[in-house]
């Protein structure tokens, strides 16, 4: 029977409801979870067992221990947690209403942004602001959505201006161009003791000595500052005067009749004074040696007192004009030493690399350092780290242009170069950090000649131009596009080569005219070098700085000669007077006595031996330049004797005697 189809008196209804209370609760107990907790409790508590005292051996716990009560907290506490809490709150609207505020500057600043961007006068993108913390703000600990950046920055044509950047003002710490006394006359040898002084080779006098003595003491002769002056004298002609051997120059034969060497010295002696050359002090050497493998150890140390010295006064007697160049220059050798270099893609493959600070005017080297290798502390990278190094503003003052290559160019560099007041310019490859890569609008592959692309971030413009391959330059320096042209050589759509006219940048114009200081003081050494085959290292940097002296010197001369409106002589001229002059002061003792000439027709012609034992001491033979022990005693000439040389016979019927 249904409740709603018949009627009941209280009683029965009663009654119904009591059953129909007792089958539910009959289906709830039937139906419980076997992991109730309730039905296992009230099991527990049927069965008189206490759930937290009576538990089961392998339920037990032996380090478990009742937690401490909690100590209540006075009314006065709860009053101060209160007002602490309100305090708390009153913060955070403040907070909030702060980001309010902040939000709409926010706004404000990107909507100026936009329209900056929109005039190309800033390329930067403002990042997404990150949500508010958890509980806080109008969201309710809900971040905002994320707003979508500013687009990057695209390349820009010719017909978009570019801002003209401040140009520096020029303030060297000393007036540009060579130091001298003024009014004073500089003969040629004078100019180059500026550079190479009595100081420098009294020092290399010194140690030379004390080498030789300790190296060979037996048959070694103390140099003397003439017997210096007589081997620069040398060493500079044999860079005039090329022959296949050093023994060449001292030759009687036809072929090679060079009077001027044994006017200078003899042959012998030049060896000796070559053996004992040294440029530190054998102390010194020895007690670096003993660092080896430390981080102690000096590689320049048979180096450092010329290298130091060439450098303090390559910067005493000259001071740069405003735009400088910054380059690497190769020393070529292949004598074994720590810091030697290969670079395979050079035309110089073995030697040593030098970094150069020159000046672009006239290519004068003003300051260089000489690369180590891996031992090299690197900071920011080897092309920034150099640049920082050559660059001394307290020496040179502010307001310089520098002008350097794809190698040590970069955004990071040209901006704090900017901050110490130096202007910078240089190309720069595609993947160098800081370049604006995968931006739209850049040069397409079939741009035609000419084509100019540009991206302004703040002081620093990149700038890409089409010639025979992308060129791509950055300066702080100029404006992205300008009115200068240049030729190109172009094939028509005819088919017809021509010579047009194509835009070009005004970096690459300034680039091209100012770069090149480093390779003309390069050009300018590699005319005459002398440079020569040599297997102590060492000596392959004392050459090179008596080059660089010499180029050093005679750019001084030529800066003379035109304020005195005089003819300016050829480096080769310069060379040859300087060598005449340093011949002058040289030592007379070093220069053999004329030969003796021969013995007339019918004197008697013998043979004597003139080695006192066996082989030692042996000389070359005037005819076939063989080592002998023999000679002839008339014409005091030693010639070889033997079954398969009679250059005895052979040099007198040669000579008709």
């Amino acid at each position: 029977m249904s409740v709603g189809e018949n009627r009941f008196t209280l009683k029965e209804a009663a009654a119904l409801l009591l059953e129909l209370a007792d089958e539910e609760e009959v289906s709830l107990s039937s139906s419980s979870s076997e992991f109730s907790g309730d039905s296992a409790a009230e099991e527990d508590f049927l069965k008189g067992r206490d759930p937290d005292l009576d538990l089961e051996p392998e339920k037990s716990d032996p380090d478990w221990q009742p937690e401490a009560k909690k100590p209540r907290k006075s009314p006065v506490v709860k009053e101060k947690e209160k007002e602490k809490e309100k305090e708390e709150e009153e913060e955070e609207e403040e907070e909030e209403e702060e980001e309010e505020e902040e939000e709409e500057e926010e706004e404000e600043e990107e909507e100026e942004e936009e329209e900056e961007l929109e005039l190309q006068l800033s390329k930067s993108t403002r990042p997404a602001r990150r949500g508010r913390g958890r509980g806080r703000g109008r969201a309710g600990g809900r971040s905002p959505p994320e707003q979508s950046s500013a687009p990057e920055g695209a390349w820009q044509g010719t017909d978009v201006d570019d801002i003209t950047p401040e140009q520096p003002s020029f303030r060297p710490a000393r007036t540009p161009g060579g130091q001298l006394a003024g009014g004073s006359q500089y003969s040629v040898l004078q100019l180059f003791q500026l550079f190479m002084s009595n100081r420098i080779l009294q020092t290399i006098l010194n140690n030379s000595n004390k080498f030789g003595e300790s190296d060979h003491p037996e048959t070694f002769q103390r140099l003397t500052m003439p017997d210096m002056m007589s081997y620069l004298a040398m060493i500079i002609y044999m860079g005039i005067i090329d022959t296949p051997n050093i023994t060449d120059y001292w030759r009687r034969s036809e072929l090679y009749t060079f009077s001027f060497p044994s006017s200078v010295m003899s042959g012998r002696r030049f060896k000796a004074v070559s053996r004992a050359i040294h440029l530190s002090d054998p102390d010194d050497d020895a007690a670096n040696d003993l660092k080896r493998g430390t981080a102690g150890y000096d590689r320049l140390c048979k180096i450092k007192p010329m290298y130091d010295e060439v450098r303090q006064v390559c910067m005493a007697n000259y001071h740069p004009h405003q735009c400088i160049a910054i380059d690497e220059r190769m020393v070529a050798s292949k004598a074994r030493n720590g810091v030697r270099q290969y670079m395979k893609n050079k035309p110089v493959k073995w030697g040593y690399k030098l970094f150069v600070l020159a000046d672009s005017a006239n290519g004068y080297t003003w300051d260089f350092f000489v690369y180590e290798g891996k031992r090299s502390q690197i900071v920011k990278g080897l092309g920034y780290d150099t640049v920082m190094r050559l660059i001394n503003t307290q020496v040179m003052g502010t307001g310089y242009k520098l002008f350097v290559d794809n190698f040590y160019t970069s955004p990071d560099l040209f901006r704090d170069l900017l901050a110490k007041k130096i202007w910078a310019c240089g190309t720069i490859r595609q993947h160098q950090i800081g370049f604006p890569k995968n931006r739209p609008g850049a040069l397409e592959r079939q741009a035609p000649w000419g084509s100019i692309r540009w991206i302004r971030e703040g002081p620093v413009v990149f700038v890409q131009w089409k010639d025979n391959k992308d060129v791509l330059i950055c300066s702080t320096i100029h404006a992205a596009h300008g009115e200068d042209t240049t030729q190109r050589r172009i094939k028509g759509a005819d088919g017809k080569w021509s010579v047009q006219d194509v835009p070009i940048p005004p970096a690459i114009v300034d680039y091209n005219k100012n770069m090149g200081g480093v390779d003309l003081s390069d050009a300018l050494i590699g005319y005459y070098t002398i440079l020569h085959k040599t297997k102590k290292w060492y000596r392959s940097f004392l050459f090179h700085f008596i080059d660089i002296a010499i180029v050093n010197a005679y750019i001084l001369y030529k800066e003379m000669a035109v304020a005195r409106k005089e003819k300016v002589m050829s480096q080769k001229a310069f060379r040859e007077t300087l060598v005449t002059e340093l011949k002058a002061v040289g030592s007379t003792t070093t220069a053999p006595s004329q030969p003796p000439p021969p013995a007339p027709p019918g004197a008697s012609h013998k043979l004597v031996h003139f080695c006192p034992d066996g082989s030692d001491g042996r000389r070359r033979c005037v005819h076939c330049h063989q080592k002998t022990t023999v000679k002839c005693s008339s014409c005091n000439k030693c010639l070889c004797f033997t079954v398969n040389r009679d250059c005895y016979n052979a040099w007198h019927t040669l000579n008709n005697l």
